[in-house]
């Protein structure tokens, strides 16, 4: 199974506060961990809100909504894509994690991502095909 493990944003991750060498170093060393266990597909880390932007959608209208946004808890301050097992190998990785935010309260999100045979048979043969198309070609971008 696929999970997104979310780094959730703090006070200073959302004020710019850059991660120490230790920080970096400690993350570096797990992430060496969840590669060499086959576990790490994706990660990164993200810019505080104050510099990004949100699409609201509403009655057939878009709006651009420039940052920065309220209730830092509820934003993003870096995440994971892995492949894991279980939700419960997912749970131990985290445990292992070096902590995110140090001196702050810190919490980690894991959750599962959508797989085709989620969706039933609303997802048709025809789908699942253009679906697996568009998968493949990302595959060949990223590799030229």
């Amino acid at each position: 199974m696929r999970v997104m493990v979310i780094v959730k944003a703090t006070k200073n991750s959302e004020a710019g506060v850059m991660p120490n060498e230790k920080l970096l170093a400690d993350m570096g060393k797990y992430n060496e961990e969840l590669v060499k266990a086959g576990v790490l597909l994706a990660g990164d880390g993200l810019h505080p809100s104050s510099r990004g932007k949100r699409v609201r959608f509403s009655g057939g209208k878009k709006s651009v909504i420039d940052g920065p946004f309220a209730e830092t808890k509820e934003l993003i301050a870096g995440y994971w894509i892995w492949q894991v097992k279980s939700m419960d190998e997912a749970v131990e990785w985290v445990r292992r994690c070096p902590e995110p935010m140090p001196g702050e309260e810190a919490e980690i999100e894991i959750r599962p991502v959508f797989e085709a045979e989620d969706f039933g048979s609303e997802l048709t043969p025809e789908l699942r095909a253009q679906e697996e198309q568009l998968r493949a070609e990302v595959e060949r971008q990223r590799k030229s």
